[in-house]
């Protein structure tokens, strides 16, 4: 069956058990061998520790984005932070080729936006980010400047917690310009705690945890049951959380 998808799976090498590297102790590591995507959105989400970013990133390099962000044409270093992870992962790629592409860091978007600063001195290019340098907005309006502007649609999308800078009201214009995308035949990776985010109808999601990689139905997620239950009765679980 033909996928259309940019990405359709990635697969671990067998040496990562050889490795000492503490990178290949993380749960996800472990635990992967190979992991097929089948949807436009996916989803990887876990608990803090279990890899989730890490595998993101390791994807991200090895199908040639630059480590800190930004798309393929972007070729600068501002710290080596990014594991070796990258050297022993396979991405396995789709028969068609995205004409766009961003790989999106929160914990680097700083670096990201002041290398678009620099690129736009040698040749205009500030307005493919909405006409404002990004450290003239706050942290949810660059996020959200960028997805509006700079993404263009027939694109591979790798976002790494994009939640991080979001109000709730803002997540849900990021899913309805992810939905846009998507319609532009857009395929998304994205690493995140929102349930919000999650919520995108018919995505799949991976759940990272210390025994397996399991795709879960969104009402099945820790991440929506607890929100619910929360939500639901604020005080209930505030009572035996802080007595």
């Amino acid at each position: 069956m033909f996928n259309p998808l940019f990405i359709t799976g990635i697969k671990m090498s067998a040496e990562k058990a050889q490795d000492d590297n503490y990178i290949f102790h993380l749960p996800v590591v472990k635990n992967l061998s190979t992991l097929d995507f089948n949807k436009r959105v996916t989803f990887l989400v876990g608990e803090n520790g279990t890899g989730k970013s890490t595998l993101l990133e390791a994807m991200a390099i090895a199908y040639g984005f630059n480590p800190e962000g930004g798309s393929r044409n972007f070729n600068f270093s501002s710290a080596s932070t990014h594991s070796e992870l990258y050297r022993y992962l396979t991405v396995v790629k789709g028969v068609k080729r995205p004409k766009d592409g961003f790989f999106l860091r929160a914990e680097s978007f700083y670096n990201v936006a002041s290398e678009i600063d620099r690129l736009d001195e040698i040749a205009p290019l500030l307005g493919s980010y909405g006409g404002r340098s990004l450290h003239h907005q706050s942290h949810g309006e660059s996020f959200m400047s960028l997805m509006l502007n700079r993404f263009g649609g027939n694109g591979l999308y790798i976002l790494d917690e994009p939640e991080a800078a979001l109000s709730p009201w803002r997540q849900m214009a990021c899913l309805a310009q992810i939905n846009e995308l998507v319609k532009q035949n857009s395929q998304f990776i994205i690493a995140t705690h929102s349930p919000i985010l999650m919520a995108y109808p018919e995505a799949d999601i991976f759940v990272l945890s210390d025994e397996a990689i399991s795709l879960t139905p969104y009402q099945e997620t820790d991440h929506y049951i607890l929100s619910r239950q929360f939500l639901n009765n604020p005080a209930k679980i505030l009572k035996h959380l802080l007595e």
